[in-house]
């Protein structure tokens, strides 16, 4: 995605006060994770992980319902109501895979979220494409030009969705590290690809086959049964119907490349379900991130018996 694509995608979602304290402020979006508005609140920025008040903690933009209201019909196109299965998620992803978190009165239904009204809090996570990110790490998760069984584990806001975007990228269009494959991305939230209209927006390889918007459990089995795929990859797995269709695309024949919220390996084998994946050898290569100047930066590269392969790259 070009850089000005990124920054017209986000700031023709803002509302028009604040577009122009952003605009004024940044210049372009190029290093910023977050914008967040919250009513009644000053308007912040995350950039380069360093939270910023804007235009300065002396004389901050402080929020309005009638902003939060006027960047929701631009987010929505005027029809919020055509949104309710994503927003019972927590949040919609726009046009170039960006990230629309939202808080506010949660409406249930049948003991189950229905929508959610009265928003009063907005998260623009912003999707950054950082082309060759995943270089250092094509050697460790890869053995005679294939692909290893991969589980990346990463706290929030780390890179993980950055970096396996280029995983995909590398691994359809191959390298000296791999042979270009098949991909199939099960990508639920929109993040990977940023398709709008059914075409990614971000460059994900020419052997890349996409399921936009689709459960990942569903995904995955589809995948197998329509576009015969030499890898599947997909971004935060954590149901136990995720984890099954993992396990059945392993002995299928796929390669697997996916990722979980976690802060270390030890957290991660104590999930249910994965745990169990995990203590039986099932993947054969874990990555683990962590915070730092630029988005998927790794801590540390494990084999399937948890031996480290090697530490912050």
């Amino acid at each position: 995605m070009e850089r000005r694509d990124r920054d017209r995608q986000i700031f023709h979602i803002l509302a028009k006060s604040v577009r122009s304290v952003v605009e004024s402020e940044t210049g372009d979006l190029k290093d910023v994770q977050e914008i967040r508005l919250r009513t009644g609140q000053p308007l912040r920025m995350v950039c380069g992980n360093r939270e910023r008040v804007l235009p300065s903690e002396e004389h901050p933009h402080i929020i309005t319902k009638e902003e939060i209201r006027e960047t929701m019909e631009y987010i929505s196109h005027y029809s919020l109501y055509a949104y309710e299965n994503e927003l019972r998620q927590g949040f919609l992803t726009v046009e170039g895979g960006h990230r629309i978190g939202v808080a506010g009165k949660v409406i249930i239904e049948k003991e189950k979220v229905k929508n959610i009204q009265y928003i009063s809090s907005v998260n623009i996570r912003v999707s950054h494409e950082m082309l060759g990110c995943a270089d250092r790490l094509l050697p460790y998760i890869t053995r005679n030009r294939q692909v290893c069984h991969t589980l990346i584990i990463s706290p929030p806001c780390c890179g993980k969705t950055t970096l396996i975007r280029d995983l995909i990228r590398q691994i359809s269009d191959g390298n000296k590290y791999v042979k270009g494959c098949s991909v199939g991305v099960v990508d639920e939230r929109s993040e990977l690809g940023g398709c709008y209209m059914g075409v990614a927006q971000n460059h994900l390889g020419s052997r890349t086959d996409i399921l936009d918007c689709c459960p990942k459990a569903d995904g995955m089995i589809m995948l197998i049964r329509s576009m015969s795929p030499q890898v599947i990859a997909v971004d935060e797995i954590g149901t136990a119907e995720d984890i099954h269709a993992i396990e059945y695309a392993m002995q299928c024949g796929c390669k697997l490349i996916a990722s979980v919220h976690g802060l270390d390996m030890d957290e991660a084998t104590r999930k249910p379900v994965l745990g169990e994946l995990i203590r039986r050898r099932m993947f054969e290569r874990y990555v683990v991130l962590g915070t730092g100047k630029h988005p998927g930066e790794i801590r540390g590269v494990y084999d399937e018996r948890g031996s480290v392969l090697c530490r912050d790259l």
